[in-house]
């Protein structure tokens, strides 16, 4: 049975694990072995370490000295080092890993990697698809002639009066003619992300649980448009129904005339429409309906979603 942890002193555990640790036990091996007579919560497995490191740099006293906390040998400008060595050859080491690789404690390879190095684990940053130099090119030259088509290009259109009554028009610039839009799936049930169920707390206030909530089976596809000023439509299909050539064209029949209501005058002045390169948009079907009605396509490079103009107003 184990012994109480009460019945023994700091120092004759210390004594402990200085007679194992001479014997060529490893760290991880005393700890079980105290906790095997004194119990689970004898010592912590850091501070087994700390203490063998203590050891083997020749230390023998047992006591508590002031300011010892911190292992001189271990942070050594060597280790310091190898650890920034170690860090430079594999960028996802963990602490416990240099640990084990230098035979310093884990509290010691923490406090080089994080005080003495500075280091800051971070994850990169997730982009949607690997860009070829052609992609980058595409994206400049883009860019280019969105910046210049949006500081040139301004038309005037409206109803706009003076309190006279005299029509005084208001400016249209080269976004507020964008009309975009997208496809997606609707699922029946979106289950609430961990990070909107967060809550306030206090110290002493219970831990919440969330139980982990799968996205319905069942989903309808959803079509949605809008332009600077708002939302110009939203529409769902059936069940089973998904997008094709002939169905999107009814969609922008729809949507030509949500913009005669919402926008008056815009079907005049001209729609520059976008939407990718998905088939439905791109048939030869919806190619004669965007001539019909001299609907403009406004070019996009691939895998680029961040730079949509409308997103970016909305950002």
């Amino acid at each position: 049975m184990a012994a109480h942890l009460e019945t023994w002193s700091k120092e004759e555990i210390r004594a402990v694990i200085r007679f194992l640790n001479a014997k060529s036990l490893n760290p991880t091996e005393i700890h079980k072995e105290l906790q095997s007579v004194y119990g689970e919560h004898v010592i912590s497995r850091t501070q087994v370490y700390h203490w063998c490191n203590l050891f083997e740099a020749g230390h023998s006293d047992l006591t508590d000295r002031e300011g010892r906390g911190r292992s001189i040998i271990a942070t050594s400008e060597d280790n310091v080092k190898r650890v920034d060595e170690l860090i430079s050859q594999d960028r996802r080491l963990k602490p416990h890993e240099i640990a084990s690789s230098l035979e310093i404690s884990e509290t010691s390879a923490h406090r080089i990697v994080f005080d003495e190095l500075s280091y800051r684990k971070v994850s990169a940053r997730w982009v949607p698809k690997q860009l070829t130099d052609n992609h980058k090119e595409q994206r400049l030259d883009i860019c280019r002639e969105l910046l210049r088509r949006s500081r040139c290009s301004r038309r005037v259109h409206g109803h706009t009066v003076n309190t006279g009554g005299d029509f005084l028009g208001y400016d249209v610039t080269f976004l507020d003619s964008i009309v975009t839009g997208d496809e997606t799936w609707l699922h029946h049930c979106t289950p609430e992300t961990k990070q909107d169920s967060m809550t306030w707390k206090h110290p002493s206030s219970p831990v919440a649980k969330k139980f982990k909530v799968m996205r319905s089976a069942k989903k309808i596809m959803g079509t949605v448009f809008w332009d600077s000023r708002g939302v110009l439509l939203f529409e769902t299909l059936q069940p089973g129904e998904t997008i094709n050539a002939a169905r999107y064209c009814q969609t922008l029949d729809k949507l030509r005339e949500a913009i005669r209501r919402k926008r008056p005058g815009q079907l005049t002045n001209g729609v520059i429409l976008q939407h990718d390169n998905a088939t439905p948009h791109t048939a030869r079907v919806t190619q004669g309906w965007l001539e019909k009605y001299r609907w403009e396509i406004l070019p996009h490079p691939p895998h680029s979603p961040d730079l949509a103009p409308l997103w970016a107003t909305e950002t």
